[in-house]
């Protein structure tokens, strides 16, 4: 069940830099747009929520079904890596949407270990059917990355129509 819905005008400098893929907005970048906010339960049976969310937010964006995509990754990393997938945990996703580009965020409540799109090495762990996330991230999004701590953490990708 959904916690609440911020809809704003966004004239105002977006997300902070990224971890990885660079500064995807540019230091002090601006936009002229809409942006969208909304907290979701850190219960599994909300990721379809979010993701419907995400979809209804990009009717005729291009691109829709890659951000989609990417969302349910950042989602998924979320309710399995932070305290956000914890009884009572929570995370938020922010929609900003101007002229033909998109940037897309999800703020979970952190975690111990640190985010890596770094691929397993060659070994038995090629076999597993998880831990690719973010390198799919990397391959759909023009560009992406991640800023905060073990107490929270927020993931961000940019993509142009």
């Amino acid at each position: 069940m959904p916690i609440d819905v911020i809809r704003r005008n966004a004239d105002a400098a977006l997300l902070p830099s990224p971890r990885y893929g660079g500064p995807p907005y540019g230091r002090g970048a601006r936009a002229e747009g809409e942006s969208w906010r909304r907290a979701f339960a850190g219960d599994p049976r909300e990721a379809g929520a979010a993701r419907g969310f995400v979809r209804f937010l990009l009717e005729g964006f291009p691109r829709r079904d890659d951000v989609v995509q990417v969302v349910a990754e950042f989602v998924a990393n979320a309710l399995q890596h932070t305290a956000s997938g914890a009884p009572g945990g929570a995370y938020v996703v922010e929609v900003c949407r101007w002229g033909d580009a998109v940037t897309v965020a999800v703020s979970d409540e952190g975690g111990e270990s640190e985010p890596s799109p770094l691929p397993y090495a060659r070994s038995a762990d090629e076999l597993r059917e998880g831990g690719r996330g973010l390198l799919t991230v990397a391959a759909t999004a023009s560009e992406w990355g991640w800023y905060g701590n073990a107490r929270g953490r927020t993931f961000t990708a940019l993509f142009h129509g």
